[in-house]
């Protein structure tokens, strides 16, 4: 599948975990969370050090999400990705979206190797901002600048 089909795919999936969602309210990844809410998704927040997102159930890990997910957005330091990924084929995801909008995100070159090695659907990269039908002006403009320079990811099935 191409990076586009994948998204597609992902997207497809009403039930997600977001693993690494904050207990800031004000953090980028809450806002994330947040914006799968408001697009109608049943998303499920992970971390560890909280009890409740957004008036959600927080769990510690992917295991304890029952009945399981098959979709995971990791937004986390590269730095856990690789144990992470672990976690999710333990659990049984088999759709994982490493989010990076500038810099590693949390894209880790052993996680990755991982993801393909067990047959993990992954994206590694990109912020799902980008790909939702109203995003805000910042996330519109930057879905532009990567049309414009040919780097969006296009589902050639559609």
């Amino acid at each position: 599948m191409t990076t586009g089909e994948l998204i597609t795919d992902f997207l497809a999936q009403k039930r997600l975990a977001v693993v690494g969602v904050s207990r800031n309210a004000q953090d980028f990844s809450r806002a994330m969370f947040r914006e799968f809410l408001n697009e109608g998704y049943d998303a499920l927040p992970v971390n560890p050090q909280a009890k409740e997102v957004e008036g959600r159930r927080c769990f510690a890990h992917l295991g304890d999400i029952s009945p399981p997910v098959e979709s995971a957005l990791l937004m986390i330091s590269p730095a856990l990705t690789e144990q992470v990924v672990r976690e999710c084929a333990a659990a049984g995801v088999t759709r994982v979206w490493m989010y990076r909008a500038v810099g590693n995100g949390a894209v880790h070159p052993g996680a990755v190797a991982f993801c393909r090695e067990k047959g993990i659907r992954l994206i590694e990269g990109y912020c799902p901002f980008m790909f939702f039908a109203r995003p805000g002006f910042l996330h519109r403009a930057h879905r532009f600048c990567k049309k414009l320079l040919g780097s969006y990811p296009v589902d050639n099935r559609k």
